[in-house]
C-alpha cells in the first residue's frame, strides 16, 4: 500500500513542492518494480524520511512493535541509512506519547532512553535484509558485520542529536537561530533535533513554536513540519489559531482523518 501510495504521489499533479532528489530516485526506482530494498537510496539519511511519519504517531490500535515498524518502513522505502529509520522511529513516538498526554518536559529523556533500549533491535520483518544492501541478483559485500550493528549506528547518531537539543536547552539562551545549536535540518536526526528544540523551548506557545521554526536558516518547512506536529499532538486542534484551520491546504482531508483517529 505504501509503494502504490508514494508512486500516486510521485506523479500526481498536486506534488508540486520540489521534494528532494532522494524520494524521487527511490520512487523513480520502485515503478520499475523491483524490491524495494534495491530502489532505496542507501546512504542518504535525509529528512525525508522522517518529516513525513507524524501520522504514524496518531494512528490508533497500533501495538508498540507495530508502531516501530511501519515507522521506520515508510523511511526504508526511500531512505536506507539506518539514522533516517532511527530519527524516523524517534519521531513518530514523539507524537505518539505527546498525545497520549506525556508531559512535554519528559519528551527528550523519554526519547533518550528508547535510542538505548533500541539500540541493537533490527526490525527484520519489516526490513528483511536493507542491512546487507541488496543489488541484483546479487549480495553486494555488508559494510557492516551484523544488522545489529547496521541499526546500532542510527541509534546511536540520534542519541548525539538528542544530547544537543538537552545541551542546548540547558544553556538557557534562546535567541537567535536554533540550528546554530541543533543543526540545520536537512538529515534526519538534525531535523528530529531542531524541531524538539524549537518546540521545548516553549511548549505552551505553538504559534511560536512554530514560527521559530520556520524562520531557521535550515530546512525551516521540514523543521517546522516536525515543531508544528508536536505542538498539535500534544494541545490538539485548538493550539492553532482557528483561521488556521479553514486556511490551510487539504483542511478537509485533514479535519476528517483527525476526526476519525481521534
Amino acid at each position: 500500500m505504501l509503494r502504490r501510495r508514494f508512486l500516486a504521489w510521485a506523479y500526481s499533479p498536486e506534488n508540486d513542492r520540489a521534494p528532494g532528489m532522494t524520494c524521487l530516485r527511490a520512487i523513480g526506482a520502485l515503478a520499475e518494480g523491483g524490491p524495494w530494498v534495491e530502489a532505496t537510496q542507501h546512504d542518504s539519511k535525509g529528512c525525508g524520511a522522517n518529516m513525513r511519519v507524524t501520522p504514524v504517531g496518531l494512528v490508533p490500535g497500533l501495538s508498540d512493535d507495530q508502531r516501530a515498524g511501519v515507522a521506520q518502513f515508510q523511511a526504508a522505502l526511500t531512505h536506507g541509512h539506518p539514522t533516517g529509520l532511527a530519527a524516523s522511529e524517534l519521531t513518530a513516538y514523539a507524537v505518539y506519547w505527546l498525545r497520549g498526554g506525556l508531559a512535554p518536559a519528559d519528551l527528550l529523556a523519554a526519547l533518550r532512553d528508547r535510542c538505548d533500549e533500541q539500540r541493537k533491535n533490527y526490525r527484520g520483518d519489516w526490513l528483511g535484509e536493507l542491512w546487507r544492501r541488496h543489488s541484483g541478483e546479487n549480495w553486494r559485500r555488508p559494510v557492516v558485520d551484523s544488522p545489529e550493528v547496521f541499526i546500532a549506528k542510527g541509534w546511536d547518531e540520534c542519541a548525539v542529536a538528542l544530547d544537543k537539543v538537552a545541551a542546548g536547552l540547558a544553556a538557557g539562551r534562546f535567541e537567535g537561530d536554533p540550528c546554530l545549536v541543533t543543526g540545520a535540518g536537512w538529515i534526519a536526526e538534525e531535523a528530529l533535533a531542531t524541531a524538539l528544540y524549537c518546540y521545548l523551548i516553549s511548549p505552551d506557545e505553538p504559534v511560536t513554536v512554530l514560527g521559530r521554526a520556520a524562520a531557521s536558516s535550515g530546512d525551516s518547512d521540514s523543521i517546522a513540519c516536525l515543531a508544528g506536529a508536536f505542538a498539535g499532538a500534544a494541545r490538539g486542534l485548538g493550539a492553532w489559531p482557528a483561521g488556521w484551520q479553514t486556511q490551510i491546504e487539504y483542511a478537509d482531508r485533514l479535519v476528517k482523518l483527525g476526526t476519525a483517529w481521534d
